[in-house]
């Protein structure tokens, strides 16, 4: 049957509900070899998959582990999910927020690979927290506190972590219709009432036009509304870095700081739009104005960062790192960079600065790849923003000497600089709901 499945779809032809479910089923337990399975990923890729085909396969891998149960946690419950990028923090700063708000917040998130962090990286940076929980667990957290931070079980989608590790070795992670069933698969599992999703676009993301990430956002949004979860995307830009902290500890006192109402001015304006957005589609502010107000009481009160240190000292965390994110984790070698001339940034591609972290330590080529917490960069300029010759304008901090030169060839790439001011670009793209 396989045979006929893989022939199917390289001709173009829909599959089937029950072709679809054979496929999976067979190859979440073992009985379908991997060579036939990358031939039908690659026809997929090639050939595409329509709007039921997608539907179907998302709904296959959702149930082909366990699915959890969040119905014991009074209120609607949020699940946040951003299709990744450099410097990317938002979880940390959001979900503290929402939580804050009374929103019930339980997210199991994954760790970076290649240029792009993962959350679960950036959490153990704090000394003693611990993100391998039990479903139990994690309920118990999010009753008492609001807000849990979690791996992904290994019985959660399992066909996802199969098909992941055959996508990245077979040259057909460019799929839409495998990113969506991917994404929103994991998403519906964990059980979740409102999917709040943080789809980037530009250099530094998956998507790299915006064509791509709005079919991608309409897309996930479909598929968690036909699944009867309120879903809503947002399209942000990741032309540039978001924030100025590249590296796992470096962006985790960031998003301290901006739990304080001291974060860049970009970070801040994402999570802030995210937060509110959250609050509208969980029915707890009718209007965006309302729920922007609220965020900003939440921050200026201090109740957004208690509840990231609530959630810490839940998970086994050092809360003194987060009173005083200096005694996070920095690696003990800096290289101050410096401007080549006078003029303004026009700017930094957010790609190699990613690069560049990976380089220096922050960042995995494999998944199984270690990977230095207290590694990364400060950008102390953003694009826009005018410099002189010799003015500093990165820090790059490692504890492998050997890996400054190449990496810091790999930052100035991403660097443009220009006599005239560039005109102002949006972050926020645009919503699809």
């Amino acid at each position: 049957m396989m045979l006929n499945i893989i022939r199917k779809k390289r001709e173009g032809k829909p599959l089937t509900t029950e072709e679809i479910h054979y496929f999976i089923d067979n190859y979440t337990r073992g009985s379908i070899p991997d060579y036939q399975a990358a031939a039908l990923l690659m026809a997929i890729c090639i050939r595409g998959m329509n709007k039921t085909e997608v539907l179907t396969l998302t709904r296959a891998m959702m149930y082909s582990g366990i699915t959890l149960n969040l119905s014991a946690i009074k209120g609607t419950k949020l699940d946040k999910h951003s299709t990744g990028g450099v410097g990317d923090k938002t979880t940390l700063i959001v979900a503290p927020i929402l939580a804050a708000a009374g929103i019930p917040v339980a997210k199991l998130s994954g760790r970076g690979l290649g240029h792009t962090g993962g959350t679960l990286d950036k959490l153990e940076s704090i000394s003693g927290l611990r993100v391998e929980m039990l479903v139990d667990e994690i309920i118990r957290q999010v009753k008492a506190i609001g807000l849990a931070i979690a791996s992904q079980t290994a019985d959660l989608v399992p066909a996802d972590k199969k098909l992941y590790a055959l996508r990245d070795a077979t040259a057909t992670v460019d799929s839409r219709a495998l990113i969506a069933a991917s994404i929103m698969s994991k998403k519906l599992a964990a059980g979740a009432d409102v999917i709040l999703l943080d789809v980037k676009c530009g250099n530094g993301a998956f998507m790299k036009t915006r064509k791509e990430a709005f079919s991608l956002a309409r897309l996930l949004v479909e598929i968690g509304n036909s699944m009867e979860r309120k879903t809503v995307a947002i399209v942000s830009s990741m032309e540039q870095p978001l924030g100025t902290a590249i590296g796992n500890s470096l962006e985790v006192a960031e998003a301290v700081k901006t739990l304080s109402g001291q974060g860049p001015a970009d970070l801040t304006e994402l999570c802030y739009y995210l937060a509110a957005t959250g609050m509208v589609l969980c029915g707890h502010a009718r209007t965006e104005t309302a729920a922007m107000r609220e965020v900003k009481k939440i921050i200026a009160t201090g109740r957004a960062l208690n509840k990231l240190k609530l959630m810490v000292q839940a998970q086994g965390g050092n809360v003194d790192q987060i009173n005083n994110p200096k005694q996070l984790p920095l690696a003990r070698v800096t290289e101050i960079i410096t401007s080549p001339q006078d003029g303004y940034i026009v700017r930094i591609k957010a790609e190699p600065v990613g690069q560049a972290a990976m380089l220096l330590g922050a960042g995995r080529h494999k998944k199984d790849d270690p990977i230095d917490l207290s590694a990364g960069i400060v950008l102390h300029k953003k694009a826009g923003e005018k410099v002189k010759r010799g003015e500093k304008i990165a820090s790059l901090f490692t504890n492998d000497i050997d890996t400054l030169e190449v990496a810091e060839k790999k930052l100035l790439s991403a660097y443009t600089f220009g006599k005239r001011k560039p005109a102002a670009t949006p972050l926020i793209l645009g919503k699809v709901q």
